[in-house]
Parts: C-alpha cells; structure tokens; sequence
C-alpha cells in the first residue's frame, strides 16, 4: 500500500474512532435527557428545591452542588441561573461563589477537553448546530472571545467551551479566560439569591439593576461596537 493510501485508511480509522464517541455521547446524553424529562419533579428547576436537596445532602452538599454544575455545562440539563440563586441561599454569597466558580470552570474544562478529542464534525453533530470560531483567529482574541462570552449569561457557556476547544487556543489560557470572565456575573447571582430573602430592598433593587446592566447594557454595547467581530463570532 502506498503512501496515499496508508494515510487515507488512517484518516478513515480516525474519522470512524470520532464517529463512535459522538454516538456514545449522544445516547448517554439522550438517555439523561429522557429520565429527567419523564421522571423528575416539576419542582427540579427551582431553586428552593435544590436548596433542599442539597441542605439534605450534608457534608457532601458541595460536592454535589458542584458536580450539579459540571453537568448542567456538559449536559445542559439543568440551567446554570438556579444553581447560582440556590447556591447563594445554602452556602451563603462567599462560599456560593467559590463552589459555583469551582464547579462551572470544571465543566467548562471538560467541553473543551471532549471538543479536541472528537473534532469538529463529532461536535457539530452533536450541538445540531456549526461551530464559528476558526483556527484563522491569533490566540489572543480567541482569548478575549472567551472572556467576552463568559461575561455575558445570554451565549451558551456549553458552545463557548466546545467551540474553544476546536481551536489551538491552549487549555491553560482558555480556563484563566473563563475563570475571569464568569466571575462578576457568578458573584452578582450569588448576592442577590442571598440577598433576595434576607437583604433590604435598596440592596435588592442594587443588584437587580446590575443584573440589568449585565444581561442588556453590556450585550448591546457590544453588538453595536463588535469589536474584533467578536458578536459574529459568538452568536
């Protein structure tokens, strides 16, 4: 067998290797899909409920509340907007912030660690929808794509990893790109489902303007400037 041919039954093994790891993804991921939807409670989405969940837990509720986090990335099975009001309500905004960082950054890691091991076409098919960030791109504004993302709770925080993944943007600077830009955010979440039930209304109404300002102010100063074509890139 020639050259051509060796490397073609290479390129073929590989494109079956990536085929069978999306498909065992995607199934694991189904199957997870159809017992939450048919089996649990209506209650599962909010926040008082997964508080007492986790107030049951005891000692293993940070644990928990984490591993909840990296599947609610991974999975998107559980939305990330509770955890974090629930987190503030249980472990108080201080300890709420550290464990959702924690426990967000992980998941974040592991999508992009499952998108450079299965490829482009694997993860396409699996999010049903093409990823846009392109190798074409320097390092740093893959970086400040990410941190961008990362500020801003309206882009999918799962495509953003997946999409960092197929990049040569290196690990190390994707996790310190996430870690920095989901903080603000994490934090204000955290305040304010601490703050919610127990804080005064000036307080209330503080953090609710600053919720304002993350989810809207910020996303349209940027779709308007698009510095970098980043709003092309992320959307």
């Amino acid at each position: 067998m020639g050259r051509t041919g060796r490397f073609m039954a290479s390129a073929d093994s590989n494109n079956l290797a990536y085929a069978v790891r999306a498909v065992v993804l995607v199934v694991l991921v189904a199957v997870l899909g159809v017992i939450v939807w048919h089996e649990a409670p209506p209650e599962l989405f909010d926040p008082g409920w997964i508080e007492d969940f986790l107030k049951r837990a005891g000692w293993l509720a940070p644990l928990i509340y984490m591993f909840l986090r990296v599947i609610a990335i991974v999975v998107t099975v559980v939305p990330n907007a509770p955890l974090d009001i629930a987190g503030g309500m249980l472990f108080g905004p201080f300890w709420g912030t550290v464990y959702a960082l924690l426990g967000s950054e992980a998941g974040a890691i592991v999508c992009f660690l499952l998108a450079r091991q299965l490829g482009r076409e694997a993860i396409t098919r699996l999010l049903h929808r093409e990823i846009t960030f392109s190798n074409r791109l320097a390092r740093r504004q893959l970086a400040y794509i990410v941190l961008f993302a990362r500020l801003e709770p309206v882009f999918s925080f799962a495509l953003v990893s997946y999409g960092a993944g197929l990049t040569r943007m290196s690990l190390r600077s994707f996790a310190l790109s996430t870690l920095i830009g989901m903080t603000p955010g994490t934090i204000i979440l955290n305040y304010y489902g601490k703050s919610f039930f127990t804080g005064g209304i000036l307080l209330q109404i503080s953090l609710g303007l600053a919720l304002v300002v993350l989810l809207f102010v910020v996303p349209v100063w940027i779709k308007r400037k698009n510095p970098w074509g980043w709003y092309d890139k992320l959307m």
